[in-house]
């Protein structure tokens, strides 16, 4: 049996920034792990948690290999009701069936608004499919 990602860890600066940006913007709960040097963060609707981890002094930040791509209905409004609360996501892509946006956490790491892309290359009929 082939585990499901459960976690993407993010190693950052300012924690504490961090964990509020992806609590406002994005609906996560922050769960009390009982240590100063780690934030675990549940999404609303379930799926892959956040663990933000504090990054050392020689460790680049915002240089990463990862994207979190955040399936979203309407990727126009949310990127507009986002604006209205200080995320400001790029320019609208249109891919074949989907668009996007891109923009950085306040650690740097890239992040993505998305109107849902399958795996096998075929539109989403609906966001996450």
């Amino acid at each position: 049996m082939n585990p499901p990602i459960s976690r993407i860890a993010l190693y950052v600066r300012d924690m504490e920034k961090v964990a509020a940006f992806y609590e406002r913007h994005f609906g996560f709960t922050r769960t009390d792990t009982g240590l100063t040097d780690k934030f675990l963060l549940t999404p609303p609707s379930g799926g892959c948690a956040l663990v933000l981890l504090q990054a050392s002094k020689g460790h680049k930040t915002g240089q990463s290999n990862v994207k979190l791509i955040f399936d979203v209905g309407d990727v126009a409004m949310f990127k507009a009701d986002s604006a209205k609360s200080g995320l400001k996501f790029g320019a609208i892509h249109k891919g074949s069936g989907y668009e996007f946006a891109n923009a950085r956490d306040p650690a740097g790491n890239p992040i993505q608004i998305s109107s849902g892309y399958r795996m096998d290359g075929k539109p989403s009929a609906s966001p996450g499919a």
